[in-house]
């Protein structure tokens, strides 16, 4: 009953996947003597092409199957399982790139700040344009978005704000990165505690309507109480074993996206920053779908749950994790903000509390947050 119950939950989609991303990977792994030549600019567009949409497709099976748990938790887990495991392909992304070769001390600041930018302004923006449109606004559990927000405010002092001020060069020393690290971790910690716990209601839909049906998706029909909660137990180890031998290819891979990726920006004569931008965009792509599809669907705190949650998550993780890397590896990180970025990343926040302290969020709260985006655009090529 087992096997046949596991077989339910994995389809050709996901087999396809896996051996996708694996395939792609032993073919990467025997080019490797020539990738580490200079590769001439027409292969490069070809490789890093080929390794994004590999990195892209896999990303995809991931989210797949964070939704499927996420149906079958409910909401605030489920969101926060979709989040992590967004968040987790980032913090790799980032990994790969600081310990491949080259200096980038700023490419946890440009890719925070790039994920910061595209979620807060670009698809909260289309989030809050399409579903405004459609239901002529969007009702949210304003305590839970409230937390967000606060410690968003909080964590992005801590990262890009405090090292202009205090730090050495825009980096932090030691001495105190060692602090930041915990009270980042720390604050972080108790959120999750809070959001999982005593708090679990602040971050579910106000519409009851929503809130049943998503209770209706959540339960399955019940032959039987023991085989129902076998059945639920076998679907979450399947889901979470498929979830894993996905990310890992893309963990795999994104070593040599990194450093095509600065090989290819360094011939164009982009701007740094912009290796962070696409780096975001890749990660972040799946679960922006995902929040518009909410959005679309009139699930205005889903779309809080999502967005705001994965900030959240990629601020309190991303920094502590860097910050180690770099005292480990020797490496300065430097995460102090320009100016220019530091205001509009003010501006984002201050537009962000404003827009959710209403009830309803509407089509012109979203096309704000657009003009914000373009806004943060002009700067980055500036």
């Amino acid at each position: 009953m087992t096997l046949t119950a596991a077989r339910r939950f994995v389809g050709a989609s996901d087999i396809a996947r896996i051996a996708l991303g694996w395939g792609i990977y032993g073919v990467v792994l025997l080019a490797h003597p020539l990738l580490a030549a200079p590769v001439p600019a027409p292969l490069l567009l070809v490789a890093l092409g080929v390794i994004i949409a590999v990195i892209l497709v896999c990303a995809f099976g991931v989210v797949k199957q964070a939704e499927a748990l996420a149906h079958r938790l409910g909401d605030p887990y489920g969101s926060l399982v979709l989040t992590l495991s967004i968040v987790l392909i980032e913090v790799i992304l980032i990994s790969a790139v600081m310990l491949g070769p080259g200096e980038h001390a700023t490419i946890a600041r440009d890719s925070v700040m790039a994920v910061a930018m595209i979620i807060l302004n670009l698809v909260i923006g289309l989030a809050l344009l399409l579903g405004g449109l459609r239901h002529r606004g969007l009702a949210h559990n304003r305590t839970g978005t409230s937390a967000y927000l606060s410690m968003l405010v909080v964590l992005v002092a801590l990262a890009f704000a405090l090292p202009a001020l205090i730090g050495d060069d825009g980096s932090y020393t030691p001495a105190q990165a060692i602090p930041i690290i915990v009270l980042t971790l720390a604050i972080y910690a108790f959120f999750l505690f809070r959001q999982m716990g005593a708090q679990a209601g602040d971050f579910t839909e106000v519409d009851e309507r929503l809130r049943r049906k998503q209770d209706a998706a959540a339960t399955t029909s019940r032959p039987g109480i023991r085989e129902t909660l076998a059945t639920h137990r076998v679907e979450i180890v399947v889901r979470l074993s498929l979830l894993v031998i996905t990310v890992v290819p893309i963990v795999l891979l994104s070593h040599d996206m990194a450093a095509l990726l600065d090989d290819g920006l360094g011939r164009l004569g982009a701007p740094a920053a912009l290796a962070g931008v696409l780096i975001a965009a890749i990660v972040f792509l799946p679960e922006s779908i995902t929040a518009i599809r909410a959005a679309l669907g009139g699930e205005a705190q889903r779309v809080n749950n999502l967005c705001h949650g994965a900030l959240v998550s990629t601020v309190g993780l991303t920094i502590p994790a860097v910050l180690i890397i770099g005292m480990l590896t020797g490496q300065t990180v430097v995460l102090a903000e320009l100016p220019a970025n530091l205001l509009m990343l003010g501006v984002t926040l201050l537009l962000s509390v404003t827009t959710f302290s209403a009830k309803r969020v509407t089509a012109m709260h979203g096309v704000t947050h657009l003009a914000a985006f373009a806004a943060y655009a002009i700067v980055l090529f500036s």
